[in-house]
């Protein structure tokens, strides 16, 4: 992650108004009986930041501040951060109760105000079954190429999503299964603005959401549910039907996958060997053999996405299994995947995969495959996809539920019911977002073996039918594509980018993204410090014709 700058080198918000402040930190600060101003006098920064406590009017609510020294690293922070400017790290409790199941629950939320606020405030979102706090001083959670918010001047909050652990185990009680559907998301904004106007003396000029995975769902849970609280949102990867489609999907692959498996001396499948690493680099070859060019040149990427239409069947061993192609089982399996799910009517219960040469990198492993030896899998189907499933997404939850037996003809209805309060692509119209003025970044890898980009393409589309065309729609909502990404970071790609800056620059200066100037780290395996242009669907990178392939000024978007 890119360094952050030291607290000399962030700019001062200039001529910030008086404020009716912090009273309990009234004489450390300096203040007359007029009330303190923001900055503090005397710099008290310090006890400004021990004073919110008292003066904070949030029922409900407990809170604890901490204060960090400009210059220095955050206790307890992530051990590679670098120095950080001076801020106040407030750590609040929204609700707290004991919970149906016997288990304490609150919404916790952690909440960071910089001593010198630029006026914006960003709300990280969560991933995965949350249960954690974020750490409010680190990137976004898309990509990599985001310098901290915090270092920058944003007031920064993430929450936990109203339980404590990273298991779905609290979906045995109903208020945490609405908290973490939309309730915590809701009241955590309300709580940190309120926060910052008390903090400040005013409210954020500016309000802005970055997630992705679950945290691109709840980026549409707040263009949907609360159009008004921020101007823009990026919503990576989102998980728009993960109760309804993506994990019906994970169960589907996860069959697929396991049917081919090796057996050990037991006649257990050993899931992870159902591919080799070898036989993933086959496949990711043959990808590049008959869809990389479409660009305009072969460097390894598909930009031209409509144009890629694979058949895994050019791969099939005329005789034995070889080094040289795949089983007869393997390309099957594959056919499954990348086509969805379907019922036993013939019926679509999810977006197939595109075909990508991502797909033989280790985040696609990771969530398909595995790398278990043993008949144990590890694979996040399984670890994280069915603990959501049997906890949360079945109403009632179901603890027995075999994966390997799930019906694709009843199963799904099981999850319709929790589908209508947590999944969000149903609204495809986001009216009062844009009548509001809000803008919506939806930013996917293709590469992403957990929720679709066709999903989300089919998503875009819905919405640009329903707006006017897609000409229209992009003056307030676009999204991008990124060849070879994984879900949320990683693959053969480039994949470090600056959405939050993005969205700043749209929402302030009126710059709608034409592009999105995106490189892979130094440190990636595949293609170092390769440059590319990210550009907005429907449009795709294409080579100029001359140029080095490694720089994005050889790269114009385009349709054709």
């Amino acid at each position: 992650m890119p360094s952050i700058p030291s607290r000399a080198l962030i700019p001062r918000r200039a001529a910030l108004p008086a404020a009716v402040l912090l009273p309990i930190a009234l004489a450390a600060c300096g203040g007359s009986n007029d009330g303190p101003m923001w900055p503090p006098a005397n710099g008290a920064y310090s006890a400004a930041c021990t004073g919110l406590v008292a003066s904070a009017k949030l029922a409900g609510t407990t809170l604890a501040t901490s204060y960090v020294a400009p210059d220095s690293k955050r206790p307890g922070g992530a051990a590679t951060g670098a120095f950080l400017p001076g801020h106040c790290v407030v750590t609040g409790s929204i609700n707290p109760r004991v919970g149906v199941d016997g288990k304490n629950y609150a919404i916790g939320f952690q909440l960071s105000l910089p001593d010198n606020w630029n006026g914006r405030f960003l709300f990280v979102g969560g991933g995965g079954n949350d249960g954690v706090l974020r750490d409010t001083s680190l990137s976004s959670s898309i990509s990599g190429g985001t310098p901290s918010p915090l270092g920058q001047g944003f007031a920064v909050v993430s929450t936990d999503g109203g339980h404590i652990g990273t298991t779905a185990s609290f979906g045995a009680d109903p208020q945490a299964r609405i908290d973490h559907a939309y309730n915590s998301y809701d009241k955590t904004a309300v709580s940190a603005k309120s926060l910052i106007a008390t903090h400040y003396g005013r409210k954020p000029d500016r309000s802005y959401f970055s997630g992705c995975s679950g945290g691109g769902r709840q980026g549409m849970v707040f263009s949907q549910r609360f159009p008004d609280y921020f101007d823009a949102i990026t919503a990576g990867a989102p998980a728009m039907r993960v109760s309804s489609g993506a994990t019906v999907a994970a169960m589907w692959n996860t069959i697929a996958f396991n049917a081919i498996a090796p057996q050990d001396a037991s006649g257990n499948r050993i899931l992870s060997q159902a591919f080799s690493n070898a036989d993933l680099n086959l496949v990711a070859n043959a990808v590049k053999s008959s869809c990389d060019s479409a660009d305009g040149v072969a460097d390894g990427m598909v930009n031209n996405t409509k144009a890629c239409q694979f058949n895994p069947a050019v791969l099939q061993c005329s005789g034995a299994k070889g080094a040289d192609c795949l089983s007869a089982g393997q390309v099957d399996a594959l056919a499954k995947v990348f086509t969805g799910p379907r019922n036993s009517a013939g019926q679509a219960l999810y977006a197939g995969q595109p075909w990508d040469p991502g797909l033989a990198a280790p985040g696609w492993r990771a969530w398909t495959l595995g790398s278990s030896t043993t008949a144990t899998p590890d694979a996040r189907y399984i670890t994280l996809m069915v603990d959501a499933l049997i906890n949360e997404f079945f109403t009632p939850p179901d603890l027995s539920f075999n994966p390997l037996a799930f019906n694709f003809d009843t199963d799904p209805a099981r999850m319709a019911a929790y589908s209508a309060i947590y999944d969000t692509y149903a609204d495809d119209k986001l009216t009062a977002f844009r009548q509001r003025g809000g803008k919506l970044l939806l930013i996917h890898g293709m590469s992403d073996p957990i929720f679709s980009a066709k999903d989300t393409v089919d998503y875009y589309e819905r919405l640009a039918a329903n707006n006017g065309g897609m000409a229209s729609t992009q003056g307030f909502a676009r999204t991008f594509l990124v060849p070879g990404m994984n879900h949320c970071s990683g693959g053969p790609a480039t994949d470090s980018f600056d959405s939050i800056q993005t969205m700043v620059d749209w929402v302030e200066k009126g710059v709608a993204p034409d592009t999105i100037a995106a490189r892979a780290l130094p440190t990636q395996a595949d293609y170092p410090n390769r440059t590319r242009p990210l550009c907005p669907y429907p449009q795709f990178a294409k080579y100029k014709g001359t140029g080095s392939v490694e720089d994005a000024g050889s790269f114009v978007c385009s349709e054709q």
